[in-house]
């Protein structure tokens, strides 16, 4: 379960940061089917593995501070035994869990308010927050015109048009990224997930950070939705993924390179606030 759940991570397979932090948890329980002498045999496995999962997106600043802490917790412990290691284990990878989806929830819920009924939208990407706020808002009985960018090069604005297609009361359109500039004008708000903010600057799917600049000078307000615990004031240093030129361009590049960052960096003065469970910050 921990291989698969790297490869995974790796291959971007699952696309929402919330959704990632929670598969990385979970994978963890795999530990708990194994045999172990002691519970110092146990803690080094558990150790290992959670660095093994981390490694899988050090960008990831959910999935760092998930597995993080169930680690911690263990490891801070000191149990005795292996069924009293894998005890707390268990206990801590639910707690950690119920967490990363109650904030969710909570951000969904808090952005309900601020998504007026009839409104014109745009969103990038693929953010499972966005998405259940849509769906919220949408239960409330309010209505939406919904633009998706594609998200290239891997399409994954795709994944987000279909599911929108399915919430009564949403009326989605797909576009290409680079056509954000020609139906902004039309839009009375951008919502976007965020993979984490730290210091002062929004790092999310590359592509985020030209739609902020073209909707902050088109004056169309930049929201972004996602759990608190994705701000981060200390401690993380993000790294940026480089993946495969192959997923921008099927051939073999001959005389030339091919560069494919996984995101880019906003300045968070080009948005206009961020909702979280712990409520909205404006900006």
């Amino acid at each position: 379960m921990i291989d698969e759940t790297v490869e995974e991570i790796q291959d971007m397979q699952t696309h929402s940061s919330s959704v990632v932090a929670v598969n990385a948890t979970r994978a963890l329980e795999d530990l708990l089917d194994r045999e172990f002498a002691t519970a110092e045999e146990y803690i080094r496995s558990l150790e290992r593995n959670g660095s093994v999962l981390r490694r899988a997106n050090p960008s990831h600043a959910s999935l760092q501070n998930a597995v993080r802490e169930v680690v911690t917790t263990v490891t801070d412990a000191d149990p005795e035994t292996v069924e009293e290691a894998k005890k707390l284990t268990q206990e801590q990878i639910d707690v950690v869990v119920s967490r990363v989806e109650s904030a969710k929830d909570r951000a969904a819920e808090n952005a309900v308010e601020h998504l007026a009924d009839g409104a014109t939208l745009l969103t990038h990407d693929y953010s499972s927050t966005v998405l259940e706020a849509l769906e919220q808002a949408t239960a409330a009985g309010k209505t939406f015109e919904v633009y998706v960018t594609e998200a290239r090069p891997r399409y994954i604005g795709r994944k987000t048009v279909r599911q929108l297609a399915d919430l009564d009361g949403v009326e989605p359109t797909l576009i290409t990224d680079s056509a954000n500039g020609y139906y902004l004008e039309e839009c009375d708000r951008v919502i976007v997930g965020m993979d984490c903010i730290v210091d002062e600057t929004l790092y999310n799917r590359v592509g985020t950070f030209p739609i902020a600049a073209t909707a902050s000078e088109l004056n169309v307000p930049v929201t972004v939705l996602g759990s608190a615990s994705k701000i981060i004031t200390e401690g993380f240093v993000f790294e940026n993924e480089f993946r495969s030129g192959s997923e921008v361009m099927p051939e073999p590049a001959e005389g030339f390179d091919v560069r494919n960052p996984a995101y880019d960096a906003t300045p968070v003065s080009l948005l206009e606030s961020v909702i979280t469970d712990e409520g909205r910050q404006a900006f």
